[in-house]
């Protein structure tokens, strides 16, 4: 899944600038783009955005202005990153909790840093579901790889970064295990230990203490033996 972004910004040229590095980049989708953040309002009651890349100096009504004329409807702000070449707005920019800021010209390094905020800050923590297809999109290594669900035979914690644990290898992730386990299917895994998250068609064989995939024995939760019984007489039992 794809974020969508809009563009608001006055100058045609910075316009295109952001627009072909939103086209160069993987999770990103472009949506539409506009001179005057007055044009993006009623695109915005229509449309789902989820990112706005918006210059604060637009005509007859700036930024600032946009976004706590936004607030006033009750909708929810997209996420937003200024980009401008005016730096005095950086300081009150925060305030609106913005993302990021991005002075013009903008720099690929730092686009990309501001982007990474993006995904780790939203349900996309380095990850990125479709349900329908069945599979996630995983950063590790500053790659992105597809992995099928199917594939995946347990998940551990490691401080502040997960490992994956697939049929092809495994992967390490920057996300904490609550971020990773809400983009799962929850009738396929299980957290059966505070550091551990299993697929349950995977599990050869349990015990009151350990769950066996392939070989490798995942500590069982005490507590958890019950939820692992329903869940995997659930997942063996015919879509």
């Amino acid at each position: 899944m794809k974020i969508n972004c809009i563009v608001i910004d006055p100058h045609a040229l910075q316009r295109i600038n952001t627009i072909s590095k939103i086209n160069s980049h993987d999770a990103l989708r472009f949506t539409n783009e506009f001179g005057s953040c007055t044009d993006a309002l009623k695109f915005l009651e229509e449309n789902k955005t989820d990112l706005i890349f918006l210059e604060i100096d637009t005509p007859n009504l700036n930024g600032f202005e946009f976004l706590d004329l936004i607030k006033t409807t009750g909708r929810k702000i997209p996420k937003t990153i200024i980009t401008t070449k005016n730096t005095a707005h950086a300081f009150k920019s925060y305030r609106y909790n913005v993302v990021d800021f991005l002075a013009k010209p903008l720099n690929e390094t730092l686009f990309q840093n501001a982007i990474d905020k993006v995904l780790e800050s939203s349900a996309h923590t380095n990850l990125e579901k479709d349900k329908d297809t069945q599979h996630i999109f995983i950063k590790s290594n500053l790659k992105k790889r597809k992995v099928y669900t199917k594939d995946i035979k347990w998940i551990e914690a490691l401080g502040d970064y997960v490992k994956l644990i697939t049929n092809s290898g495994s992967y390490v992730i920057l996300s904490t295990m609550k971020a990773f386990e809400s983009e799962l299917p929850s009738n396929k895994f299980l957290r059966i230990h505070k550091s551990y998250i299993i697929n349950l068609k995977k599990v050869e064989r349990y015990n009151s203490k350990f769950v066996e995939i392939e070989n490798s024995r995942i500590p069982l939760s005490r507590n958890k033996k019950t939820s692992l019984t329903e869940a995997l007489q659930i997942a063996s039992s015919p879509n």
